[in-house]
């Protein structure tokens, strides 16, 4: 199996802008099949939200571009759930095979605050 490793974030600003540090102890090693599903995924979402810009600037109906909001929010979700997946079934089982259980739950934890409202 091919791997893909994903570059640590340095940092990441909050909702009210604060700047909070993430690094893993261990790098993040995933498939490259799954990174792809992943960027495939995300790059139709890119592809429908640039159709919704067209269609404000078409000057469309306010409740279709409701609805195109709504479908964008459910794949991104949906993207949302398979990283989480990825994540409990790779990151955090490695974490457990190598004795850093602990800190990966943390950090997962710190992330799910900030992702969930």
């Amino acid at each position: 199996m091919t791997t893909h490793q994903i570059p640590p974030i340095d940092s990441r600003h909050d909702r009210d802008g604060e700047e909070h540090h993430h690094s893993h102890g261990a790098p993040h090693v995933h498939s490259e099949a799954s990174l792809r599903q992943i960027v495939n995924r995300l790059s139709r979402i890119e592809g429908h939200i640039r159709g919704i810009k067209t269609m404000v600037g078409e000057n469309r109906p306010c409740p279709e571009v409701l609805i195109q909001i709504a479908a964008v929010r459910g794949a991104i979700d949906r993207v949302a759930r398979l990283i989480l997946e990825e994540h409990l079934s790779e990151c955090v089982a490695r974490a457990a095979r190598e004795g850093n259980i602990a800190t990966e739950i943390e950090e997962l934890k710190a992330a799910l605050d900030r992702f969930l409202p």
